[in-house]
């Protein structure tokens, strides 16, 4: 009797991956969510690929950030989607030509898969076994089933936006005004970073396959960036304001404090005692916030979209407690929406950073002073007085 390592369990008959057997199918058809995934090991060499389910239908749900938010799934349920997904994948250079006739056909079905903001009927036929592979990478959902892939194609046209077709299509326009462009036109942040993922993006000389990863960051870092040129010009904030939200196991704290913008994120992990922590003041950020990384320009982006809306700029501390009930990477999109949550919500005023800072301390399970004491953004806040003056 096989024992599966997927499911933890004798004689499973659902999953592909047993002890002593190995079976699996050359043929896999069902529907992408839509969902595309470029690595980063080994860059420029890259693998690239397309997900899908041996399922056909509306299968968004697999890989969708924002639905996963709105019907608060926990982690089990997620994983259990994530399981269902096979990542047909294979190695390339980032450069290439989009379309070209002698593009690598995986190339541009990815390309197409990338384009469509429907689930769509793919094609794929292996030329090794499925791999059983966890990405531990904190940025992008969980990628459990690899499989190197021979050729796909689509069994249906997929439905295209005209926003994105005309931005793909048009090869002068640089990525950054493209970007704005779709946001503009209301295409979620995440098709967007796709598009970006596929290089599908940008001037004609300058396209290029982005890994995943950074395509998340560039697009988060973009848009609040470019939020942030008129943000920088209104109103300072008149009072004290916090808003806060959590998630499986991230609970935020966004503290809004009258000044120029500056902006911190904090994040202390309860289960594995890490610390991780980036700072910018008023003046834009330059290099790239390599501590907290892509869980950064999520939230700056969420932040940035709600000064936008009320037409003022402020200081904003940023506490992330990480209980050990967030024991799986889920992707930055899931802290990106929680964040957006928070600020949906009407926030709480203070008169005093004291009084804010109790309200914070009632919500966490450790002292806010680990926070407090490691803060820049305090201590270039109000520099006439002490931190231990608010106690």
């Amino acid at each position: 009797m096989p024992y599966c390592k997927i499911c933890n369990e004798w004689n499973c008959e659902e999953h592909e991956f047993q002890v002593g057997k190995v079976s699996w199918k050359k043929e896999i058809r069902g529907s992408s969510p839509p969902e595309i995934f470029v690595g980063r090991w080994n860059y420029p060499n890259v693998y690239t690929g397309i997900l899908a389910p041996e399922e056909y239908g509306n299968t968004a749900i697999l890989s969708s950030h924002e639905k996963w938010h709105k019907l608060k799934l926990q982690i089990p349920e997620i994983t259990s989607l994530r399981s269902r997904l096979i990542y047909g994948r294979a190695q390339q250079h980032i450069k290439h030509k989009p379309f070209a006739q002698n593009s690598q056909s995986i190339t541009k079905v990815m390309q197409e898969v990338a384009m469509t903001h429907k689930s769509t009927a793919t094609e794929m036929i292996l030329k090794k076994p499925i791999q059983r592979e966890y990405k531990q990478d904190p940025s992008v959902p969980i990628i459990s089933r690899a499989a190197h892939i021979q050729s796909a194609k689509l069994q249906e046209n997929a439905p295209v936006k005209p926003k994105i077709d005309y931005l793909v299509n048009d090869s002068s326009v640089k990525s950054t005004q493209a970007i704005q462009e779709l946001y503009n036109a209301n295409i979620p942040a995440s098709n967007i970073m796709k598009l970006l993922s596929a290089g599908l993006l940008g001037l004609r000389s300058s396209r290029k396959l982005v890994p995943t990863r950074w395509s998340i960051t560039a697009v988060d870092s973009t848009l609040s960036n470019q939020k942030l040129e008129k943000i920088k010009f209104y109103q300072e904030l008149s009072e004290i304001q916090l808003f806060n939200s959590n998630y499986l196991g991230n609970h935020y704290h966004f503290l809004l404090l009258p000044s120029m913008f500056s902006f911190e994120v904090i994040e202390i992990s309860l289960g594995k005692g890490g610390v991780w922590q980036d700072y910018e003041s008023n003046f834009s950020r330059k290099k790239y916030a390599s501590s907290v990384t892509g869980a950064y320009y999520a939230n700056r982006l969420a932040l940035t979209e709600y000064l936008e809306k009320i037409k003022r700029q402020c200081a904003c501390l940023v506490i992330r407690e990480i209980r050990p009930e967030y024991n799986v990477p889920l992707g930055v999109g899931i802290l990106r929406e929680t964040s957006r949550e928070a600020f949906a919500k009407n926030p709480q005023m203070f008169n005093t950073l004291k009084e804010a800072f109790a309200a914070i301390q009632g919500n966490l399970k450790q002292s806010i002073e680990n926070y407090l004491s490691k803060s820049q953004l305090l201590k270039n806040y109000g520099k006439q007085k002490r931190l231990t003056e608010f106690f």
